[in-house]
């Protein structure tokens, strides 16, 4: 072995020097600022600790920013999709200007989609006020809140799977429909299996981004008690209220539902790639 040994060493020179340092950057920027949540919430104890995160108010606010994240996520899966398709299949005049618009929602604050929403909708307000003519409220209501959902989390979806559908060769289709196959089989059988897990991707971060949101919302949800008060709404209440163990608390559970949602995203990509292999 000693004059015919080869010494192995790494494709990439500098492996330790750049985990090292990615180690420390996560650690400083994500790992130890979240940490101060769970430090925050142990000196309450656990029966405080169940008491605020499950006080009526409090479940209701779960129930409201769930129901609707999950909804806006639903629209936003089948929107992106679609607008995903006719940005990488078709040419069109403007194609670029609405690529660039997708990413509106990334750059734009969301206290500014928050007052653009709150102004359009108002009983006053261009749509607001015919849609108060056909007795539909869209201030003050889960609606409105799905609305502003919708905005901020349809760029996860269309940019998820654009990249996924432009390396999908287009020989594939062409070859099913020399072979019989309609459309919708070759989208069903040969299209979505590939696209699924971007999509399944993009709608997650879609959801867990809608669970958080908090600057285009509440200019349009009215934060009444218990009918249109969001979850990151009980936390600034808290605060106000200088309350920060049960801030703490209610984000904590945010965190691990959000973190548990990105684990379980996680394993069933890493499930579906072996099955593909």
């Amino acid at each position: 072995m000693g004059l015919f040994s080869i010494k192995r060493g790494n494709i990439l020179p500098g492996f330790g020097l750049s985990m090292g340092y990615t180690i420390f950057y996560l650690s400083a920027i994500v790992i130890v600022p979240l940490s101060m949540i769970f430090f925050n919430t142990v000196p309450m104890g656990w029966d405080p600790f169940v008491h605020a995160v499950t006080a009526p108010r409090v479940l209701a606010s779960y129930r409201l920013s769930f129901s609707t994240a999950f909804l806006a996520a639903l629209f936003d899966a089948v929107a992106g999709l679609l607008t995903a398709w006719v940005l990488v299949r078709y040419r069109f005049p403007g194609k670029q200007f609405l690529d660039a618009l997708v990413d509106l929602p990334f750059a734009l604050p969301t206290a500014v989609a928050g007052i653009c929403f709150a102004t359009l909708y108002s009983p006053v307000g261009w749509l607001g006020e015919t849609l108060t003519k056909w007795n539909i409220t869209i201030i003050n209501s889960a609606t409105g809140i799905v609305i502003a959902l919708v905005f901020i989390g349809f760029p996860f979806v269309v940019r998820t799977i654009q990249p996924v559908l432009e390396e999908v060769e287009q020989e594939i289709e062409e070859a099913a429909h020399c072979l019989g196959a309609t459309r919708w089989q070759t989208f069903r059988k040969i299209l979505f299996p590939h696209l699924f897990p971007a999509l399944l991707t993009g709608s997650t971060l879609a959801f867990a981004r809608g669970i958080g949101e908090y600057g285009s919302v509440i200019f349009i949800a009215g934060n009444l008690p218990m009918k249109t008060e969001i979850a990151p709404l009980m936390i600034m209440s808290k605060l106000d209220q200088f309350d920060y163990a049960g801030a703490s608390a209610v984000a904590l559970v945010l965190l691990l539902i959000s973190f548990s949602m990105l684990l379980v995203l996680n394993a069933i990509q890493e499930w579906q790639q072996k099955e593909y292999r």
